[in-house]
Formats: C-alpha cells, sequence, structure tokens
C-alpha cells in the first residue's frame, strides 16, 4: 500500500528506495502481463493454423540412398529445426521393395518412388497421390570391360550419348553366346527399366522382362548398392554385364575403375526441364490430417534442391557442404562419385521445376505401358494433388 507516496510492504529496499520500489513493482507487472500474452498465443495457436513445437505433426519419409533422395536428405539436416508444422523424419530402406511394403503397411507418411513402381502400386491400392519431384533425369546405363572393349566411348563422359553401337554389341552378344545380356535395374518397376527399353527400341534391339530366344537385354532386379558388387561378380566370371541405376552408381564404378558410364538418362528421354523419375507420395491419411506440415516439407525440399544446384555452380565449400551432409546419412557414397554425379557441366541430374509435371509422367507411363510394364493407364488427375506445388516466386 501506498504511505505517504512509498509503497510499504515486507521488503525493505522498497521502502528506503522509492525508485527501486517503482521499478520493481513494474517488473511483476511487465512479467505479469508477458505470462498473460504468453497464454493467449498458445491458446490461438490451433485457431489461427500455427504450431508450437509440441504440436508439430510427425511426417516420416522412406527414401532409398540414391542421389534422387539427396534434398530430401539435405531438408532434413539443414532446415528441419525451422519448421513450424512438420516433425521431419527420414528413414532409410535397403531396396524398393521393402520400401513399397513399409509405405503400403501405413507406418510412413510419404514415400519417395520410381515412377512405374508409384504407378503400380497406385493401381493395386489407391490410398495415396503423386505430391510432386524429387528430381529430373538422374540416372544412367554403366558397362563392364568386356563389352567396353567392343565399343568406343570418349573420354569425357559428357560426350558420352545413347548411339547406335552399343545396341549392336547387345545384338552381336545374343548371337555369339545365344543368351541375352543380363543388365541389372533397381526394380523392373523402374524408371531405369523404361529409359532401357526406349534406347534398345529405337535402335533396334529387343529387351524382354521373360527370358526367350529373341530377347537381346534381359533386365533383372538389383538393389542399387550391390550394382556396383553386380558388374564386378560378372567381370570376374568373364561374363558381358552391365547396369541402368540411379547416380551415383555408375558413376561409383567408372571412379573404381572397374566399369565404364555409356549413356545418361537424359539423353534417351529428353524432355523439358529433365524427364520424370522419382516422385515424391503421401498417403491419403497424412493429406487430410497432416496438410499444412506435408505441404511445408514440400516446400522444404524444393529449398534444399536449389541449394544442391546453387553448390553445384559454386564448387568448393559450397559443395563440400552439401557432400558432408549425403555422406553423413549414405557412407557409401563417396566424395568423387558425388561430385561427379553433380558435375556442373555433366548436369545429368537436376532438382529444379519440382512441382507436378503430368505430361512428363505421362510420357514415362506410356513407355512403360510398351515395354510391358503396366497393363493400363493411371487416371493422373486423380492420381496427382497439385495442392502441394511450390508457386514459382518461391523459387527465386
Amino acid at each position: 500500500m501506498l504511505v505517504d507516496n512509498r509503497l510499504v510492504g515486507n521488503n525493505k529496499t522498497y521502502n528506503n528506495n522509492p525508485d527501486g520500489g517503482r521499478r520493481a513493482f513494474a517488473k511483476q507487472w511487465r512479467d505479469a502481463a508477458v505470462k498473460f500474452l504468453c497464454c493467449i498465443w498458445l491458446a490461438l495457436c490451433p485457431a489461427l493454423g500455427l504450431a508450437t513445437p509440441e504440436q508439430r505433426q510427425t511426417i516420416k519419409a522412406l527414401y532409398i540412398p540414391l542421389a534422387d533422395h539427396y534434398a530430401a536428405i539435405v531438408a532434413y539436416e539443414r532446415y528441419r529445426e525451422q519448421m513450424q508444422f512438420a516433425d521431419f523424419q527420414i528413414e532409410q530402406m535397403g531396396n524398393w521393395d521393402l520400401l513399397r511394403a513399409y509405405f503400403q503397411s501405413g507406418e510412413a507418411d510419404m514415400a519417395y518412388v520410381m515412377t512405374p513402381l508409384a504407378l503400380a502400386m497406385y493401381q493395386q491400392q489407391a490410398d495415396f497421390r503423386w505430391i510432386g519431384l524429387m528430381h529430373r533425369d538422374g540416372n544412367a546405363l554403366a558397362i563392364n570391360d568386356l563389352i567396353k572393349q567392343q565399343v568406343e566411348l570418349p573420354v569425357l563422359r559428357q560426350e558420352r550419348k545413347p548411339s547406335a553401337d552399343l545396341a549392336e554389341v547387345f545384338k552381336r552378344l545374343h548371337v555369339e553366346r545365344k543368351e541375352p545380356t543380363v543388365v541389372g535395374v533397381p526394380h523392373l518397376f523402374s524408371t531405369h527399366t523404361v529409359v532401357l527399353y526406349r534406347y534398345l527400341q529405337e535402335h533396334g534391339a529387343v529387351m524382354g522382362l521373360n527370358l526367350n530366344d529373341s530377347v537381346d537385354v534381359l533386365p533383372v532386379a538389383v538393389p542399387p548398392p550391390q550394382a556396383p558388387a553386380f558388374i564386378k561378380g560378372k567381370s570376374n566370371r568373364a561374363q558381358p554385364a552391365a547396369f541402368e541405376q540411379s547416380l551415383p552408381w555408375a558413376d561409383v564404378v567408372e571412379t573404381g575403375g572397374f566399369g565404364h558410364v555409356a549413356w545418361y538418362s537424359k539423353d534417351v528421354m529428353p524432355w523439358p526441364d529433365g524427364h520424370v523419375e522419382c516422385i515424391a507420395l503421401a498417403t491419403d491419411r497424412a493429406i487430410a490430417d497432416k496438410f499444412a506440415a506435408l505441404q511445408e516439407v514440400m516446400s522444404y525440399i524444393q529449398r534444399a534442391g536449389r541449394d544442391i544446384e546453387r553448390a553445384r555452380d559454386s564448387g568448393g565449400e559450397t559443395m563440400q557442404a552439401i557432400v558432408d551432409i549425403i555422406t553423413q546419412h549414405i557412407p557409401a557414397h563417396n566424395q568423387q562419385a558425388i561430385e561427379a554425379s553433380l558435375d556442373a557441366n555433366l548436369r545429368v541430374i537436376n532438382y529444379q521445376k519440382l512441382n507436378i509435371d503430368k505430361a512428363g509422367l505421362q510420357q514415362i507411363m506410356g513407355y512403360a505401358i510398351d515395354a510391358g510394364l503396366l497393363a493400363r493407364e493411371v487416371d493422373i488427375d486423380a492420381f496427382a494433388d497439385t495442392r502441394f506445388d511450390v508457386p514459382e516466386s518461391n523459387n527465386n
């Protein structure tokens, strides 16, 4: 209480120092006001669609150790703490069948999946949607020395194009050996199989999904991390072999000295901005219950893609920072292979224009049907959810 203009209380300092008493009293009121405003803010957050750290929703995403999914890894390392709505988590899968089973079990919210496999999954169980791209282009054909001896490859990788020469070698080997050349692909339902099919078809060679006398090339499923060992093992047994896999595995065998990059998919499947390959999927449940969190994750994945593109152009410490992030999650991707995959002169994979590309997906689907991977088309308008597209103004 006030007595003779003094604040009287148990604290003697207040009584002896009127200014100190006023300051202490003001501090008490300020602290109380801050607490009150915090309570109001927390109460309004749900109504305003804002999330506190405790309210962030888990977005669990499944990926394979490929350059295809580098943007998700960079987004996780650089931006997960900045996310307001999403508690972003990533889990690495050892192969595509495991990823498929895990995602379809409902234990994850997102998965990054090759287009033909995603379409086959959707035809089987249409309880998820396509919400964006993870990258464009990004796979290559690698051959072992037994095939390399029969075809001339330019020294510079950017000059290696999908000419008819290699297709002629596959046909000749079929005649000589009375059996097809085996080519490892990450999964039969892969964009890689589609790219391989188109290359061979355009040069008069035959790819088959089953062994028969007319087949020059037989694709077989080889998990991406096992692709280098696959081609090495064939070479040790004096057998011609190749694989069509995502980066950086083709670069790994070349930098390791036991294989050669023959061509890159961007030259087999030309498309504005790069052909569609791995796409981002989200479950219908996650879209319904965690829309803002998913939208935020996709926005940061595109931002991470821009970071990778800037690192590619800048090199030096900027690129080293990206390499360090990738090797932390995928130690099998050595620095030399990562840098070769992201080479600014090659540009054989890119992380630009990652919004829904219906015409680009239609291109891959058409060849997948021609190759016998899919029996029928998917309704792309029903499959795609363009609400997750990131405005172009955010991509600067």
